[in-house]
């Protein structure tokens, strides 16, 4: 265990290094995020204003407040690695890592987790000048810090990164996989809460918002924190987080082995 610890921490601070010093990407991709934290709140506030009352349980503050958390959240839970593990495939980068004294899964989830640790330190600054921004719409806040909502972020986290890991493994079976990708992004936006709350889709989207992991990626735990999901619903959603990391990592697992048979090394 102490030998693995210390693999896992070596490889964590090679990656926390490169993150830092390759911020500027980092805050160019958290600018493309702050467009939604500046534009949607602002379209939802005035939708309720001009509905003159709540839409589908959201005050004009609610919908400030659940964007805002949202991105915030998010900085941390979503999971990208995919494209990383696809070019280094492609281009037969990946041998190398199948030579290193680690498993490959291991040495991924490191890799990762340094720079989603990296993510929300970078947007901290922004969130605190939102927050100044929209302070006259979060007048009276009540948030729900328990330990369900902080076990719900980090199996949040572990969903997103089992299930990207698990599509990172078909690069090993088709060549041209980014499109794969890109289209993984179509109900990912939509039914794991970004664009907006899964609370405003029609009930039929939000049965099946339920049945993706989606959900229970960033839009459980944005929930569990501003107190739309409460009581014995946490726990329910808690359990199948879990339900999900395990048939994600099982998922990965299987087209690991299988996709190693296919792989050539060859570099493109």
């Amino acid at each position: 265990m102490t030998r693995s610890l210390s693999k896992w921490w070596a490889i964590f601070s090679i990656y926390f290094q490169d993150g830092i010093a390759y911020r500027a990407s980092g805050l160019i991709w958290i600018m493309t995020d702050l467009v939604t934290a500046v534009t949607m709140p602002l379209v939802w506030a005035k939708a309720s204003a001009v509905a003159q009352g709540p839409i589908a349980g959201f005050t004009s503050g609610d919908f400030v407040l659940y964007y805002l958390t949202m991105l915030m959240l998010g900085s941390f839970i979503t999971s990208h690695i995919m494209w990383e593990v696809a070019t280094e495939i492609k281009e037969g980068n990946f041998s190398a890592m199948l030579m290193r004294p680690i498993s490959f899964y291991q040495f991924l989830f490191c890799r990762n987790l340094s720079w989603r640790i990296i993510r929300p330190m970078l947007f901290a600054p922004f969130f605190v000048l939102l927050l100044w921004a929209y302070r006259g719409y979060l007048g009276d806040v009540t948030l729900f810090m328990g330990w369900e909502f902080w076990a719900s972020v980090i199996l949040g986290h572990l969903v997103s990164f089992t299930f990207v890991t698990m599509m990172a493994m078909l690069a090993l079976f088709v060549q041209e996989v980014y499109s794969i990708f890109e289209l993984y992004y179509v109900p990912m936006l939509f039914l794991s809460g970004q664009l907006f709350p899964v609370s405003v889709l029609p009930e039929w989207a939000q049965r099946l918002a339920l049945l993706f992991p989606f959900y229970f990626t960033t839009g459980a735990p944005t929930e569990i924190l501003i107190g739309r999901v409460s009581g014995p619903r946490i726990h329910e959603v808690l359990l199948i987080q879990l339900a999900w990391i395990v048939l994600g990592y099982v998922g990965a697992k299987v087209l690991w082995r299988k996709g190693l048979r296919h792989y050539t090394g060859v570099g493109m």
